[in-house]
């Protein structure tokens, strides 16, 4: 899978871009503030519909301008796709080959990819909130039924908050929507922790290549107990909790388990990484979490994904630096920003297109 062409109109700092792009290496060099950044990030929103960056759709126009367009060619097998994305005054018009497409479930997942960028370190130092956000977007991408399954289980939480707002409430329907809520949330559970474990097969032996330290691993936490539990034990256990905090939700006016209260820790050994790991090893971690996803694109989808790495190279020293590019490899379509080609492998240079980018535009591209 990879994109042959990218075209922009009125994104971020771009007013107005036509790229086209290698299948395999593509690097853009240009000093910091120039639009490398904005560049990946429009390829990432054109993707699953959202920016890793910010929330708000509008921040993503550029100033002074009322709309923004991404529309870009996707290369699969021998079959293109043609995709995009218009926004404009919050509305968001989502196309597949001219068509518009009426559900983001039947636009997200058409092409699949994977991003490191800098701020990802808040994946391990930020809150539950950024963990959960990256499991439903990686998700998404891997199981379109997840992502209707989660839209359906906010929906119902939704109401079942509003309803414990209430000053008198029937249990007897509270447990009616305990009892539906459940019936999503263990299929969130499952899926989820199937991806994690997934992940942890992967990620131990990539973060040890790269750190020569051992044991590194992710442990899923969630409300109640979940691991080697039947879809039925996972449905009592949950049934139980509700029982056990109900008075508590009734006091709190809010549903106080569920999946989303989950979260996810990165481990060396015994030692949480958030608390005792150091900035290089926490930037490795999650660089070796990235790559711990590309064989479950390839198995689930069928494909490898797109790899979008931000500033992949800095901070790291050459030994590092080494063991990470053996990862990169001529399967992938990789789209790498760097401010220095002194930081990238001679062997990764003479396979690449290099695009160097001023001001939101393309001053030289080489092959």
């Amino acid at each position: 899978m990879y994109i042959s062409e990218l075209k922009i109109l009125n994104f971020r700092n771009y007013e107005i871009l036509k790229l086209r792009l290698k299948k395999n290496i593509n690097i853009l060099i240009g000093d910091n503030g120039q639009g490398k950044t904005n560049l990946l990030e429009s390829i990432y929103v054109l993707g699953l519909t959202k920016s890793h960056r910010s929330f708000i759709d509008n921040n993503l126009i550029k100033k002074n301008e009322k709309n923004c367009i991404i529309k870009g060619i996707l290369n699969k097998d021998t079959i293109k796709t043609n995709l995009e994305i218009d926004m404009e005054n919050k509305k968001k018009i989502l196309k597949i080959d001219n068509n518009i497409m009426k559900k983001s479930s039947d636009y997200i997942s058409k092409m699949n990819i994977i991003i490191f960028y800098p701020e990802d370190l808040e994946l391990i130092k930020g809150s539950p909130i950024t963990r959960r956000r990256f499991l439903n977007l990686e998700l998404s991408q891997l199981n379109s039924n997840y992502f209707v399954i989660l839209n359906d289980y906010n929906k119902l939480l939704k109401m079942r908050n509003d309803y414990l707002k209430n000053n008198y409430i029937d249990i007897n329907y509270l447990n009616i929507l305990t009892n539906y809520l459940i019936e999503k949330a263990i299929i969130i559970y499952k899926i989820r922790e199937k991806f994690i474990n997934k992940l942890n097969d992967n990620i131990e032996n990539i973060f040890y290549n790269i750190t020569n330290l051992k044991n590194f691993n992710i442990k899923y936490k969630t409300s109640i107990e979940i691991k080697n539990l039947t879809r039925d034990e996972i449905k009592q256990s949950l049934r139980e909790k509700f029982d056990e905090v109900k008075d508590q939700e009734i006091k709190f006016k809010n549903t106080l388990i569920g999946p989303h209260r989950d979260d996810f820790e990165f481990y060396v050994g015994d030692l949480n990484l958030k608390n005792y790991g150091s900035q290089g090893q926490q930037r490795l971690a999650i660089i070796s979490l990235k790559l711990g996803e590309i064989d479950i694109f390839k198995k689930y989808v069928g494909t490898n994904p797109i790899l979008l790495l931000d500033d992949v190279f800095s901070e790291l020293d050459e030994n590092k630096k080494n063991n990470l590019l053996k990862y990169i490899n001529k399967d992938n379509q990789v789209i790498i920003t760097t401010t220095d080609l002194n930081n990238i492998d001679k062997k990764i240079l003479n396979n690449a297109k290099i695009i160097k980018i001023k001001n939101g535009k393309i001053l030289k591209k080489e092959m």
